[in-house]
């Protein structure tokens, strides 16, 4: 992964080419992309997209692993696999088919597109890691809150939940993440107005490849970095509190 790395130094040359490693620094090219409207605009899309996402795979993936927790193996077995096929089917297919499904409901360069078809990308991380959560609560607990009174909705709310956070933490993280860095997929669905971060370096790495894309893969990486390190935060944290 290391190789990754290569981005920020580039991003801070102070030259009008990505030189490895820089002549001299600069901030000049992330100056050009502050000054530059379209990539502020791709990036608070590709945040809102990613934050919309995030939540929509996280109740949905979470209400899919109790229903798969609770059928029988058989069901189980089918439903996991129509799960996490998106992992399997090449992303060009599902781009494709998304785009003949979207364009008739008028769902084709919008947000709203976007998100449902991130969210399929993302619901197979959510169900493994919410599925592996459920897999360590004590049926026990869920039992002792029914005999105290507490009914289903209460149970999982002041039971289940608190037990799973660790794991919706690290589901929420990595769909936030698939969202957030998703190209091929986004390069299908956006239009003028939905575009993302990583289609607008992919377009500015056809026609010029400056320094300025640098800029926006070193802020990919770094938000990426800082959502992984909340995430730890959080599941450390969550873990301590269930210790206690």
């Amino acid at each position: 992964m290391l190789p990754v790395l290569v981005v920020i130094p580039a991003s801070f040359t102070s030259s009008s080419f990505v030189r490895v490693p820089p002549i001299a620094y600069s901030t000049r090219w992330y100056s050009a992309f502050i000054a530059d409207p379209e990539w502020i605009q791709a990036l608070f899309t590709s945040i809102s997209v990613a934050v919309f996402t995030t939540v929509v795979a996280t109740v949905i993936g979470t209400l899919a692993a109790i229903g798969l927790e609770q059928s029988s193996p058989k069901l189980r077995a089918l439903a996991l696999g129509l799960i996490i096929s998106p992992l399997v089917v090449p992303v060009i297919m599902i781009s494709v088919a998304l785009y003949y499904v979207m364009r008739p409901f008028g769902l084709h360069g919008t947000q709203t597109g976007l998100v449902l078809a991130h969210t399929l990308l993302a619901l197979p991380f959510v169900v493994i890691n919410v599925g592996l959560s459920l897999r360590t609560v004590d049926p026990n607990c869920r039992r002792a809150a029914a005999a105290l009174g507490a009914d289903p909705w209460y149970s999982f709310r002041t039971v289940t939940l608190p037990l799973i956070a660790p794991g919706l933490a690290g589901a929420a993280a990595f769909a936030f993440v698939t969202s957030f860095d998703e190209v091929v997929l986004s390069i299908f669905l956006s239009g003028v107005q939905s575009k993302t971060l990583p289609v607008k370096i992919w377009e500015a790495m056809r026609i010029e490849f400056t320094p300025v894309t640098a800029v926006a893969s070193a802020l990919l990486l770094v938000l990426t970095f800082i959502m992984f390190a909340t995430v730890e935060v959080m599941r450390d944290h969550a873990n301590r509190a269930g210790d206690q």
